[in-house]
């Protein structure tokens, strides 16, 4: 079981991740959705598509654009459409 922890809660748990170039990706229903927003950043990978980004809200603190999912990705990354990562201090174990 994966879990992804921030500033001292775990914000998603799933023993179904998926590992591309290094980042577990989450099933987007094992997020707890209390703790993320919704941003307007974007960025876009050559194979899987346009990324967009929560930011985290945990415990008074938050962590600006922290998490990224592909809404819609390009065939290649299918596996992962809709599919939650992390970085900016989250650490998954």
């Amino acid at each position: 079981m994966k879990q992804a922890i921030w500033n001292g809660e775990i914000i998603a748990e799933s023993d179904k991740t998926i590992v591309i170039e290094g980042n577990h990706y989450f099933p987007s229903n094992t997020i707890k959705k209390e703790f993320y927003k919704e941003s307007n950043t974007h960025t876009v990978c050559p194979w899987k598509g346009k990324a967009s980004y929560f930011s985290l809200e945990v415990n008074g603190k938050e962590n600006k654009d922290a998490a990224w999912y592909y809404p819609e990705t390009k065939s290649a990354a299918k596996n992962i459409e809709g599919y939650v990562a992390f970085w900016k201090g989250v650490e998954v174990k």
